[in-house]
């Protein structure tokens, strides 16, 4: 048997490097057929694609028929999430399952219809026998997404009406899938920490009259404990991740996919490998390792000046990964504020404190506050920029211990649920498969004989 081969290969190079100018576009003919670049207009504005009722984000005030940045808000079925999420905390809660049962029925459930939810997901949180060891340790990888991609795909071989998406079928499945994202995502982190690491293996099983996110930190620590204010950071991080409209590039692909009538299992997996990508689910992981390096740049985290100067470096390309990025920073929607990131710092903020790490959290909220000073100065940006979620996501699971490789895992586990509520919603509304167009730009050729090719 040939030996499997890793990387490409000197031919490969070649072809690549020989096809690179026919791959390219000349940019300016987007411009000359108004082709919207990432279906945003110039001035950042979605291409109107669908309807929904699942969720509104608003980062401008149109009522004048302008477009004027206002202070983001963030709508689960019409309830503001800051209504939401005062809601279960005031009455000592977890909120993961109000909000999944919000986004999938439309409307707050009340005790009885909780209860009886909670008790459905618990009787589809259990994985096919065998499937732990035979799937999730086998060919375990750093990359816990195509991990979890894998997992999902192959939960299609054990579901006999798999390919049936009548809406009652696909909702169980859905629902299981919620149920079972946890524990694959967890799993999947022990089998690589195991095999990959050398560390000793830990696979606990989730406890029915704990939350999702208690089993989280249960089956992810091997003493299995959490506090109180951890579980609580966790839930609300979960809640804020669930949904984000329907334009966002995981649920879009959601749309897209099950638009062509394919299966549950699919459409999921596409969205994950959506998810994956560090300009989506995984700019938490690049927000950490940027700070991981400014703490370790600058000398004085109370210094603005030393602070301002590092600000300068990632925009000219300088340092980090040399992207000219501040990550964290910016939101395509949002402007003057993100509403996930102003409630996710007050809980951040707490948890910080019971860590004894205060001083990190004052060094988040200084470049949260230079930021866009800096950019303003070196860019000469006049749209506002504000922090989004993800400048506070991944602080908060460092301070929760969560290993990096489970940061985008996680905020699948969350969105997984607004990956469903849109994907019921399409299949119960549109009967059209989503084929946007594309122009040609490529001059027609005639065929040439091989004798007469150079």
């Amino acid at each position: 048997m040939a030996e499997y081969k890793v990387g490409p290969s000197p031919e490969i190079i070649d072809l690549a490097n020989m096809a690179s100018d026919e791959w390219k576009l000349d940019l300016s003919l987007f411009g000359k057929y108004d082709v919207k670049r990432g279906l945003r207009d110039i001035k950042g504005k979605g291409v109107l694609a669908g309807l929904t009722k699942v969720s509104d984000v608003i980062g401008f005030d149109e009522s004048t028929g302008e477009r004027i940045p206002s202070r983001g808000r963030l709508f689960y079925r019409g309830i503001e999430i800051n209504e939401l999420i005062n809601g279960f905390m005031s009455e000592k809660r977890s909120g993961f399952e109000e909000a999944a049962y919000l986004l999938l029925f439309g409307n707050l459930p009340n005790k009885q219809q909780l209860k009886d939810f909670n008790q459905v997901l618990l009787s589809l949180r259990t994985l096919p026998k065998n499937f732990v060891r035979d799937v999730v340790m086998k060919a375990p990888s750093h990359d816990l997404m195509n991990a979890l991609s894998r997992s999902v795909l192959t939960l299609c071989s054990y579901d006999p009406l798999a390919d049936d998406i009548s809406l009652p079928n696909v909702l169980r499945q859905c629902m299981m899938l919620i149920a079972v994202f946890p524990m694959l995502s967890v799993y999947s982190f022990q089998a690589y920490r195991h095999y990959e690491m050398g560390k000793s293996l830990y696979i606990h099983n989730p406890k029915d009259r704990l939350s999702v996110a208690e089993n989280i930190l249960r089956m992810l620590r091997s003493d299995k404990s959490y506090t109180k204010t951890e579980a609580k950071v966790l839930d609300l991080a979960l809640v804020l991740h669930m949904e984000h409209g329907g334009g966002n590039n995981s649920t879009f692909t959601t749309h897209v996919l099950s638009s062509s009538g394919t299966d549950t299992y699919s459409v999921i997996a596409g969205a994950l490998g959506s998810l994956k990508g560090p300009k989506h689910g995984g700019a938490n992981i690049k927000v950490v390792k940027m700070f991981d390096e400014l703490k370790t740049t600058v000398r004085d985290w109370e210094d603005e000046d030393e602070v301002k100067m590092y600000l300068r470096r990632l925009l000219n390309r300088e340092a980090f990964d040399r992207s000219g990025l501040i990550y964290g920073m910016g939101h395509a929607v949002y402007t003057l504020s993100d509403p996930r990131a102003e409630v996710f710092k007050r809980f951040v903020s707490e948890l910080a404190r019971e860590k004894g790490l205060e001083d990190q959290f004052r060094l988040y909220e200084m470049v949260e506050r230079l930021a866009p000073e800096v950019m303003a100065e070196t860019r000469g940006l006049i749209k506002p920029v504000c922090a989004n979620v993800d400048f506070y996501s991944g602080f908060a699971y460092s301070l929760l211990r969560m290993p990096v490789e489970l940061y985008t895992p996680m905020f699948a586990c969350a969105r997984i649920v607004g990956w469903s509520a849109h994907r019921l919603e399409e299949l119960m509304n549109v009967d059209r498969i989503i084929r946007p167009a594309y122009v040609n730009v490529k001059d027609k050729d005639p065929y040439i004989p091989m004798a007469e090719r150079p």
